[in-house]
């Protein structure tokens, strides 16, 4: 059974003020709940300490969760007016991720979290609504915590470069980036991930798709012992900040293209919600609800 993270805070855990699509994460929870998906949903841990400094300077964090941060790292950020909610939120999604890490390995299966994805946040200071990056720590922590995993290949097909990810793990041999992204957008000062294949402004399904085959064609070459996914959906044609003109159908078939490569390798694969910034939201919530269905269908079918 696909196991996925989730908690309430993730929505009120941001500022009803906040031009950030909050409801997008309850909403979601409520269809996949009206539909009657296969899913066992699972409440989150609050991240540690210990395994938050495994990807981020220690005066950073402790800065954050103290609520020591100037304006201007808060303004980096985003997700302004911050409430009280901001930092048990933070670490309960990071806990998520790492709740859905733990799970993916030691079922050898596929397990998420319906937020996360932070790929923008870097080493000492967050950006584009990331603060902490749970890419990068649950590879860290994978390859910490398990004798089985040493090779971690991180895919992330959000409209946005990881950036922050990239810049985080450039020394770590042992864990692989692949980003795929419009070229054209945040952020300005792109990172060099191991892998990034850059995208035109206005593209369509068959490029798209047939540019992504083609890639994870070559990565199928290399031995790796887990898959994290950033699968945000912010490639979609009504994306408010994507550029890209990706299909729901498009989308859809991203995601089988990600889930057969894990499937054919045997690989545990973690799935991260990532970006979706449709006016309306619903755009946005119902790729969401593609792709938690889609996971719950690969976890049924590999069982």
């Amino acid at each position: 059974m696909f196991e996925l993270f989730y908690h309430p805070i993730y929505t009120y855990g941001i500022d009803k003020n906040s031009t950030f699509p909050r409801d997008r994460y309850r909403i979601t929870k409520n269809y996949l709940d009206k539909q009657k998906v296969i899913i066992n949903f699972q409440k989150p841990n609050l991240a540690k300490v210990e395994d938050i400094i495994l990807g981020h300077e220690k005066k950073y964090v402790t800065s954050f969760i103290q609520g020591l941060l100037t304006e201007k790292e808060k303004r980096r950020i985003g997700l302004q007016p911050w409430n009280e909610h901001i930092v048990n939120r933070t670490r309960y999604i990071l806990g998520g991720s790492i709740g859905a890490m733990k799970s993916a390995i030691e079922r050898n299966n596929i397990a998420g979290n319906m937020a996360g994805g932070t790929h923008h946040a870097h080493f000492s200071y967050g950006s584009g609504y990331c603060i902490f990056n749970d890419l990068a720590i649950c590879a860290f922590k994978s390859i910490k915590d398990y004798k089985n995993i040493n090779k971690v290949l991180i895919i992330d097909l959000d409209v946005h470069q990881g950036d922050g990810t990239a810049s985080i793990l450039k020394n770590h041999r042992n864990i692989f980036t692949f980003s795929m992204h419009c070229e054209n957008n945040f952020p300005l000062k792109k990172m060099k991930s191991d892998l990034d294949i850059p995208l035109k402004k206005g593209m369509k399904d068959d490029q798209y798709l047939d540019i992504l085959q083609k890639n994870i064609k070559t990565l199928k070459k290399s031995k790796f012992d887990l898959v994290l996914f950033q699968a945000g959906v912010d490639i979609l044609q009504q994306d408010n900040l994507g550029y890209l003109e990706i299909s729901r159908e498009g989308i859809k078939n991203r995601n089988e293209i990600v889930l057969e490569f894990a499937r054919e390798k045997d690989l545990p694969l973690v799935v991260f919600m990532g970006g979706g910034y449709s006016k309306p939201i619903q755009h946005s919530v119902d790729a969401f609800v593609d792709l938690f269905v889609q996971c719950s269908n690969y976890a049924n079918m590999i069982n």
